[in-house]
């Protein structure tokens, strides 16, 4: 079932991938994840704060990790207001070279010497709007490697490869090739995004969220053994308020990547709270 009319419904591939052992993912400590995407002024520090004040006030102890992903313009001062809380920063994309003349773009090493830690590649709006492939994400991600931050690297499926009953052949072949062969649980992050549900309302049953995480971690684990086992897997693709606790408590998802609903603080920290006990 859809919360609103979507592509109509279809039941995902189950994976295939017997004799691998799969880690529930109940032992890795979560990520929430706000993108920003084009949004955000100096006036937004205020929604930084805010999440900055209650992620060392009342959700301390909370066993979740908070990330926000401003425009490249604001990593800077919201990283120096942030300091010490705990709340870390990412960019949204970045060069595959350190440096170079490359106008307009911004490298991994930059990122970093911005405040940032980790850094998003191949998001679903790069892929369609840039024509990223995953060969160029992987180079992205590796980048990021290079640099010292931690590899928000992201998969997903359209409306119509969905409908054609494609998603976990796409989302997997797209998890081979973005993903570099170097990758630990301590550097690379794994975000599955279904394309037909970023910023639509739209959101797949936590059953059909269920197979293709379980289908991820299968071929997490075969690609990288128990590191594979350790990766965070976020979901991402209309996350809110009301919807968060159902979808955090599905076996393999370990955070979620989120679009709009980081935008403000008090959205934000109502996803965080999914992981109220």
């Amino acid at each position: 079932m859809f919360t609103d009319a979507g592509p109509p419904e279809r039941p995902y591939e189950r994976p295939q991938h017997e004799g691998s052992m799969v880690k529930d993912g109940r032992g890795i400590r979560p990520l929430i994840a706000g993108n920003w995407k084009m949004n955000g002024r100096k006036a937004s520090l205020a929604e930084v704060l805010a999440v900055r004040d209650a992620h060392m006030g009342p959700l301390a102890d909370l066993p979740v990790d908070i990330m926000i992903a401003p425009p490249a313009t604001l990593i800077a001062p919201f990283a120096a207001s942030a300091e010490g809380s705990g709340v870390q920063l990412a960019g949204q994309d970045c060069h595959p070279e350190p440096s170079g003349a490359h106008t307009g773009d911004i490298s991994a090493e930059m990122l970093r010497d911005a405040g940032a830690t980790a850094v998003i590649v191949g998001h679903s709006e790069r892929r369609a709007d840039h024509g990223e492939t995953s060969a160029e994400v992987r180079a992205k991600a590796e980048a990021a490697h290079r640099a010292g931050l931690v590899a928000i690297v992201c998969i997903g499926e359209t409306k119509d490869q969905r409908s054609a009953g494609e998603t976990v052949s796409v989302v997997c072949g797209q998890l081979k090739e973005s993903v570099p062969a170097s990758s630990t649980a301590a550097t690379t992050v794994i975000a599955y995004e279904p394309v037909w549900a970023i910023g639509t309302g739209l959101t797949p049953t936590p059953d059909d969220v269920k197979a293709v995480h379980a289908a991820i971690r299968s071929d997490l684990v075969t690609l990288f053994g128990s590191e594979g086992a350790k990766m965070r897997i976020l979901y991402g693709g209309s996350v809110k308020p009301d919807n968060a606790a159902t979808l955090m408590a599905v076996e393999n998802v370990n955070g979620a990547l989120v679009g709009g609903a980081s935008l403000k603080a008090s959205d934000f920290l109502a996803i965080v709270r999914a992981y109220e006990r």
